[in-house]
Formats: structure tokens, sequence, C-alpha cells
């Protein structure tokens, strides 16, 4: 069994070290706040300010994976989710019915809830957990190293004191100072490879009233016009978060930080109307995100390892914009496959680089080449082009089959171009565009000159 640290405390270092704890190893988890996710859910969400996690904030759809993870390796923490409020969404669930079952759609599950929901219940069985040792409050400033070639990282530095480790875990996010250090060392850097999203988020979080309805019905949950994405994450404990996408140059976006404005301009998509027309009571300001990319770090090049004893996981590794909600589902496949691993990873980093290759960095490849779209598309203002391609994404909404191939793209269980790529949902979207010849692609949400009549001139 192997000592274990473990750099970051968020959802991936939590759970990298509650998974490895219960295969044995012992573990000590470093993390520079102080502070912890614990059971005052609403006061730790709404007033904790944590910029170096500027999305702890957003709104968060958890997807398939994190259940399947929880529920094979911490049943205990997937009941405790559910006690604390998070609810399961199954993509059939829009049609009241499901059709007959196939295998795998037993998975095709959303955790509706807000990410602090998900801490505050890897908090607790970390502390549960007897071989896990957790250090808040403490920054870790730098590795340990042992000549070779590679060097082999043997421990971290935490002010003047030294942890050593068979295996350190880099968790640290997408600001991980863990590559400076490796050139610091005398190590080859880390390959990073980094594109742009160009996309800004700016969200506000609503609670349902207690004498009020609990959702309005059947309705999307996302709408679209040609420049900005909008939609509503459905959450824990009757809270909703109401949010839009643009172009980070748009110059409308500077406006939507004022409530009334983000509100009036939100409304004008049916997805967020349907859910602020039940008159929720607002419980945040707006809240922006920008400055994003998608990020791959690499500590392995043509060479091999650039160090031994060292593995990424979470944003450390890959990070994604958020448009598809990926980065908690990989951040947690990444850590049931260090834990399940650990004691080969010490000497065999490759091994988890060449898995994350395969498991993770398709995920990566479609969401930088879907940001680039999208952002394109938003700058442009222009209306979908792709017959087919929007009319696929109508008819999933009518049909079952089409549906389960979004649902699987959705969940990571298959690329599109194999989801969609099948002669069964080829048939199917077919006969949807002959069922309805004069369909045109066109958006639900406003026109350019809808959406600035609502702003300040």
């Amino acid at each position: 069994m192997a000592r274990v640290a473990v750099v970051g405390g968020g959802t991936s270092g939590l759970g990298t070290a509650l998974l490895l704890g219960r295969r044995g190893h012992t573990v000590t988890l470093f993390e520079q706040d102080a502070r912890e996710a614990g059971e005052e859910l609403d006061r730790d969400f709404f007033d904790w300010h944590r910029p170096r996690v500027p999305q702890a904030d957003q709104p968060h759809s958890l997807l398939a994976p994190v259940r399947t993870v929880l529920r094979a390796d911490a049943p205990d923490v997937y009941e405790d989710l559910l006690a604390r409020g998070a609810r399961e969404y199954h993509d059939f669930d829009w049609f009241g019915e499901h059709p007959p079952r196939r295998p795998g759609d037993e998975d095709l599950v959303t955790l509706r809830t807000r990410r602090i929901v998900l801490e505050a219940a890897l908090s607790a069985a970390v502390r549960r957990e007897p071989g896990v040792e957790v250090r808040r409050g403490r920054q870790v400033s730098g590795l340990t190293f042992e000549e070779g070639r590679p060097a082999r990282v043997t421990g971290v530095r935490v002010g003047d004191r030294t942890f050593p480790a068979d295996l350190v875990v880099d968790a640290s996010g997408r600001r991980s100072r863990v590559p400076d250090w490796l050139v610091a060392a005398g190590c080859r850097p880390p390959v990073v490879e980094s594109h742009r999203a160009g996309i800004a988020y700016l969200c506000r979080w609503y609670r349902l009233r207690a004498d009020g309805p609990r959702e309005p019905g059947r309705v999307k949950t996302g709408s679209a016009a040609a420049f900005a994405l909008a939609g509503v994450f459905p959450s824990d404990n009757n809270v909703f978060a109401a949010n839009i996408v643009l172009a980070t140059d748009d110059p409308t976006r500077g406006a939507l930080t004022d409530p009334a404005v983000f509100e009036a301009a939100a409304r004008l998509f049916p997805a967020c109307d349907a859910w602020l027309g039940l008159d929720p009571e607002p419980q945040s300001d707006v809240l922006a995100m920008a400055g994003l990319d998608n990020r791959w770090t690499a500590l392995v090049d043509d060479e091999g390892p650039v160090a031994t004893g060292l593995v990424g996981v979470g944003d450390s590794l890959i990070h994604t914009n958020p448009t598809f909600g990926h980065g908690v589902a990989l951040g947690l496949l990444a850590a049931q496959h260090v834990a399940t691993h650990a004691d080969r990873l010490v000497a065999d980093p490759v091994h988890h680089h060449n898995w994350s290759v395969t498991a993770l960095r398709p995920w990566f490849d479609e969401q930088a080449a879907a940001d680039r779209a999208a952002a394109e598309r938003l700058a442009e203002g222009a209306p979908p082009t792709d017959r087919r391609a929007a009319a696929r994404a109508v008819c999933a909404f009518e049909d079952p089959v089409v549906m389960r191939a979004r649902a699987q793209v959705r969940h990571l269980v298959r690329t599109a171009d194999d989801a969609y790529g099948t002669e069964e949902v080829e048939r199917h979207v077919t006969a949807w565009l002959a069922a309805h010849p004069e369909y045109e692609p066109a958006h639900d949400g406003p026109t350019r000159a809808q959406w600035e009549a609502v702003l300040p001139a």
C-alpha cells in the first residue's frame, strides 16, 4: 500500500483521497482554504467567497459518471447526496413513460444539485475515513525530488516542512503550480494544449416559493438565440439557476450584471421565462465567469514521463469549458482510476496517461471543437445552417431513440459521431424530417433587436 499526498481539496481531490483511503492507502490531503463545506449548504454556497474556484457558485448538472462512480465505490456518499436534496433526473423522464429498456439506459441519470452539496457529502465521508488525514489551511509550496532520469517526486513541501509520499496526486485545479515546480527542478515541462473558449457565463440563483408551484411542468431547460444561449438548472432544495451564455466580446455583456437587466433578458428565452414566471425568490446577485479555456496537461511527452511519482486528476489534468458540464464527471473518473491503480502508478505514471488519452481525451477534443463552433456562431449571430443536425436536436424531444443517443453523448457514454451515426438513429431522423417537410432551423430565443430593447440605452 502507498503513502499518497493529494494536493487540492475540491471535488476531484476529495474523491481521490476518499477512494484511495477505501482501498487501504494512507492519504494526506492538503487544501489551502481553511473552510470546509458543511451542514449549512445555503450559507456555504451563497456566502463563501472562493476566487480560486470561480465555478463553485455557477450551476452544475452532475452527469451519469458521477452517479456510477459513487454508487460503485462510495454508496454512502451517494445516499448522503440524495438526503441533502440532490435529485435524480433520467433523460427519458421528459416523456413521462419510459420506452422499453435497453442495456445501459438505467445509467442515463443526471443529479440535479449544486456543487456544494457534493462537496459537503464528500467532505463528510473523508472525515469518517480512518486512512485519510485532511490538512486544511495548508498551502503546498513545492515538491520534493529524488534525482534520476526522470526525476522522482518524493513528497510535498508545506512551508518549512516536508511530507514524504510514494505518490503525489495533483488535484489543485486549472491554476496548478505543479508544472512550474517541475521545470524549476530541472524536469522537462509538461505538455500543455490550450484552446480559448471565447464564451462568458452569467447566472442568477432563485428559490421556488414554499406556497407556490414546484416546477413549471414539461418545459425544455434550454433555449437559444443567434447570439446567446440561455437555460435553467433545476437544483436541490427548490433552488434553480437561470443562466445566459454569450461571446466574451459581446458589447451587451456588461449590462447583464445588473439583476433587473439580467432577468429581463433571461425572460426573452422560453426556458428561463417558464421558471421566472413562477415568481421565485432571488437568492444571489448576477454571478459572472469568463476567461475560460479548454486545457489538456500531460505529464508524459515523447520521451516518457517528465517525472515519476506524480499524476494529475480533475482540472489539473483536463479542464473543459463548462458548457457540457463534464468537469466533475471527468474528475471522479480519474479519481477512480488513480485509486484503483495507485500501486502501479507509483513507478509507472504512463499507465495513467495512456488511460487518460483513451478514456478522457475524446471528450476534451469534442468540447474544444464545439467551443470553436459556438464562439463563431455567437459572434456572427447567424441562424443554424445544418438542417439535419438542427432537426436531430428537435426530434430528440419527440423520439426516444434519438433521445437515447442524445443522452449517451451528454453522459459521456458515446461520442457524438458514434451515437448519432447509427443506422437506427439516422432512420428515425429521416422519418421525422419526412413528417415535417416544412421544417427549417430556427431559434426559440429573441432577435437581436428584441434583446437590445430590454438593455439600457
